[in-house]
């Protein structure tokens, strides 16, 4: 089999089941702030114990996301010599930063907000989970920059020749604020706090369902679609915006994105359809005449530059798998603004618990932002192709020169096999949490906890 291919796998595996959590990570911490900022506002237990649940869930998750992380370091060096010897100097640097800035910041706080509730003072452990949320957000903002850089390199210069060639950093914040780094860190985070809230509302949708933990599940679900609403919203701007960015970078992924050919025609922006890449054409699609030139440009007659206006060596190979993701995430876009505006509506009018077939609805949407997530990098990095780093390294120079396809395909089935293991672990943990649930304002159990069960409300059936 080809080394290539084999080492792009693993890498897209390795990094796909990865990426399950960080995202839970940071849109639960800016959960976790908001619910204990309510309990020292208003002294309620409600809101203490449903942060002292979620500090659980988010723990577990933290841990995840450390576990399945660092094997993609370890990668770097096995699979991808030549690109780590090349782009070391400036993509080791973002990492380093992570690691200072970031990592250190979060988990040294995070034993404070596991263990410190009755260690420390209330604002101490109030100030603990935000340095964690924090955390969080920064380890984002510079995975994000590492990865934005090898998409729209900034700020650096190639020294050496031959094999001794390598790229250094020249100006460290041009590095930093490449051309697309904002827009893709600003995406990044909208889906990542999509993720945390869609599984705070699945959560308490499910307890509604269940007629258990109602009071708690209430206030969860409308703390989560707030959340939501405002997350969902802002991902309209900041997808167009990144588009934009992307229009103007690197225009062949753009076409990708559309699987738009003709450079002398205006770009149309398309619902579905399945792209014919022999005849460079979308087949059974529905369009909008313009629409891609209107939102590049605001003229619905501007001709974009089509993959026909490309070398053949550097038009992604894939069209029709990047058209196909692409417009996954877009739809899964629309449909988690429209469920979150509805139940935003249902929740403040009081009529949530009414609706059994919409809670359900809520249960399984959690697996929404995370399918949008995986395609959404899926869409950017095989757009990226044939570039590593776009413009400067291919793909297929960046190899470890001593790897055989042999060896990693032999890692790639222990890697398969033992985060096969780790999900359903998680998997497991998680469903014990949850059937456990949070702990009640009258820290109540057993036969206790079922007898204060008669006093809460139950849902019409």
């Amino acid at each position: 089999m080809d080394v290539e291919f084999l080492a792009r796998l693993q890498f897209a595996f390795t990094i796909a089941f990865h990426y399950i959590y960080p995202p839970l990570s940071i849109g639960l911490g800016i959960l976790l702030v908001i619910s204990e900022g309510l309990y020292l506002k208003t002294k309620d237990k409600v809101y203490e114990n449903m942060t002292k649940f979620w500090v659980k869930i988010f723990g577990l998750t933290f841990a995840m996301g450390v576990a399945t992380g660092i094997v993609m370091e370890f990668e770097f060096g096995t699979n991808w010599a030549t690109y780590s010897r090349y782009v070391g100097d400036i993509f080791g640097s973002a990492l380093a930063a992570e690691g200072i800035f970031a990592f250190f910041l979060e988990s040294g706080f995070l034993a404070i907000l596991l263990f410190g509730w009755n260690r420390v003072s209330p604002k101490m452990h109030f100030f603990s989970t935000c340095m964690v949320s924090l955390g969080s957000i920064m380890s984002a903002v510079w995975i994000v920059v590492a990865n934005s850089w090898m998409q729209t390199p900034a700020g650096y210069r190639i020294v050496g020749e031959g094999l001794n060639a390598r790229a250094e950093i020249t100006d460290f914040w041009a590095m930093v604020f490449n051309p697309s780094s904002v827009d893709r860190l600003t995406h990044v985070l909208g889906g990542s706090f999509l993720a945390g809230a869609f599984l705070f509302i699945s959560v308490h949708a499910y307890y509604l369902l269940k007629n258990k933990h109602t009071d708690i599940s209430l206030r969860g679900i409308k703390i989560g679609v707030i959340v939501a609403v405002l997350a969902s919203l802002f991902q309209l701007f900041t997808g167009h915006s990144s588009a934009v960015g992307v229009a103007k970078n690197q225009p062949a992924k753009l076409a990708a994105f559309e699987a738009h050919y003709d450079s002398s025609a205006a770009g149309d922006l398309y619902l579905f359809g399945w792209v014919d890449e022999e005849g460079r054409q979308v087949k059974y699609g529905i369009a909008i005449p313009g629409m891609l030139s209107f939102l590049i440009s605001g003229d619905t007659k501007t001709p974009v530059k089509g993959l026909d206006a490309f070398p053949a060596d550097v038009v992604p190979k894939r069209v029709n798998f990047i058209f196909q993701t692409y417009h996954l995430m877009v739809a899964i876009g629309f449909g988690l603004i429209g469920i979150s505006l509805l139940a935003a509506f249902l929740s403040f009018t009081g009529k949530i618990t009414k609706y059994r077939w919409f809670l359900w609805v809520l249960v399984f949407s959690v697996l929404l932002p995370q399918i949008a997530n995986q395609v959404g990098w899926y869409t950017a990095e095989v757009g990226r192709q044939p570039w590593i780093v776009y413009g400067i390294l291919r793909t297929s120079d960046a190899l470890s020169k001593a790897v055989s396809a042999e060896e990693i395909l032999f890692s790639l089935i222990l890697f398969t096999v033992i985060y096969l293991f780790l999900f359903l672990m998680f998997i497991f943990l998680l469903d014990r949490k949850i059937k456990h649930g949070p702990v009640f304002p009258e820290h109540k159990t057993g036969e206790e906890e079922e007898q204060f069960s008669v006093t809460r409300p139950h849902l019409t059936e």
